[in-house]
């Protein structure tokens, strides 16, 4: 089920891809109910170490992905959800 959104094709809704060359590391075509957006989230440059656990604990510390989980449409749950 690919899935064309303003001239990018992805595999479907609510599934991450990574995104060479663009100014995001990852995109996603993120859809509830009737509501699609385009999320574009991560640094292109820097590496994610999630086997780190000091680093995974203060990623989802700073980014408070323990607490009031937000929207999917939002940038900020596609990354609490990728560490």
């Amino acid at each position: 089920m690919a899935v064309n959104y303003r001239g990018e094709k992805f595999s479907g809704y609510n599934k991450p891809k990574r995104t060479p060359g663009k100014k995001k590391k990852f995109a996603v075509l993120a859809k509830v109910g009737d509501k699609v957006r385009l999320i574009r989230y991560g640094d292109p440059n820097m590496k994610i170490k999630v086997n780190i656990p000091k680093r995974r604990k203060s990623f989802r510390a700073r980014h408070k992905c323990d607490t009031a989980p937000p929207s999917k449409l939002t940038a900020r749950y596609w990354s609490c959800r990728k560490w």
